[in-house]
């Protein structure tokens, strides 16, 4: 299955018109809860700036201080990464790879690498997916922010997707989470 998973703010953005995204800081309850999440994926694709923004949980010392952030800098550095560029010509870090193929090339692969989930991020990245129909999953962190603009979550879309809503929780003290599967063929 492949999952797009993000934080957004309550207009649907990943980030605001400066690019910035603090406000998506994760409490230490959701940071658990990552932490699971990217324990159960097999691969994650990934666009040049999100790869270039998770890069400092292999290379930031001070990001193992706690025994939860050298659990999730482990789990990273050993999970399998596809690295999608248009400028860069190398990737460094553990088990990461510049994309050879197309996205539904590289989705595909993945997928059959593994018998585990495949995570998708960075919102360019997923646009393509989504238009393509390769989203099986959507996992929202609604965060309690109103932006007005920046890079939205979801690309336009010319048909409707259907989603079925299959769990929610909301993180101390604000975050609210959503996960939706897609619904293909009239089914859930």
């Amino acid at each position: 299955m492949l999952i797009y998973s993000m934080g957004v703010s309550v207009d649907g953005f990943t980030a605001d018109r400066r690019g910035e995204f603090a406000w998506g800081v994760p409490s230490e309850e959701q940071f658990r809860f990552h932490l699971e999440q990217t324990r159960a994926l097999g691969v994650h694709l990934l666009g040049r700036r999100l790869y270039e923004t998770m890069q400092v949980w292999e290379t930031d010392p001070s990001l193992r201080e706690t025994e939860l952030e050298a659990a999730f800098a482990d789990v990273w550095v050993s999970l399998p990464k596809v690295v999608f560029s248009r400028t860069l010509d190398r990737v460094e870090g553990s088990n990461a790879r510049l994309a050879e193929g197309s996205v539904a090339e590289e989705v595909a692969a993945a997928l059959g690498s593994t018998d585990k989930d495949v995570g998708i991020g960075g919102p360019g990245l997923a646009a393509e997916a989504v238009e393509l129909g390769l989203v099986d999953e959507f996992h929202i962190f609604r965060n309690p922010v109103v932006v007005g603009g920046g890079t939205p979550f979801l690309p336009p879309v010319t048909e409707d997707i259907g989603l079925s809503l299959l769990e929610t929780r909301t993180f101390a003290p604000r975050v609210v989470y959503e996960r939706y599967r897609r619904v293909r063929d009239g089914s859930a």
